[in-house]
């Protein structure tokens, strides 16, 4: 298993808990809906994945690990950029101007980011694991 993947997975998903709470709760009543509904596919999304980090983590040590340590650290790179962009629009466009969107064009690289983590997740799957005792 890798752990650092783990630790990360296990952070963010209560992180997930945090902020899905926060904007059910608090968030909702001081923005509009448009915002609202940004931060939850931002919250939605983060929660998502974290399944799809513990997923990689416990595969590591059975399959393809280059692979895996690909998928991991894409999917991480989706929390940050996907996640992160739309967190950082809902809180922009509340606080700041309702018309700030610069940071708008981050997210779909993000998940294109998560996208490559659940396609290299599936070749590690596919990719017989290396280990000192085949004979590939």
């Amino acid at each position: 298993m890798h752990k650092g993947f783990l630790k990360v997975a296990l952070v963010v998903g209560a992180l997930s808990v945090i902020m899905g709470a926060f904007g059910a709760h608090a968030l909702k009543d001081l923005v509009s809906q448009r915002v609202t509904v940004t931060f939850e596919t931002a919250t939605r999304y983060q929660f998502y994945h974290v399944f799809a980090l513990l997923f990689v983590a416990v595969l590591y040590k059975d399959f393809n690990q280059k692979w895996l340590r690909a998928a991991g650290y894409f999917i991480i790179s989706g929390f940050i950029l996907f996640c992160g962009s739309l967190y950082i629009l809902s809180y922009a466009q509340a606080i700041v101007s309702p018309d700030f969107k610069w940071v708008g064009p981050i997210t779909p690289i993000g998940g294109v980011t998560f996208i490559a983590g659940w396609v290299c997740a599936l070749v590690a799957v596919f990719v017989r694991k290396k280990s000192a005792g085949s004979a590939i």
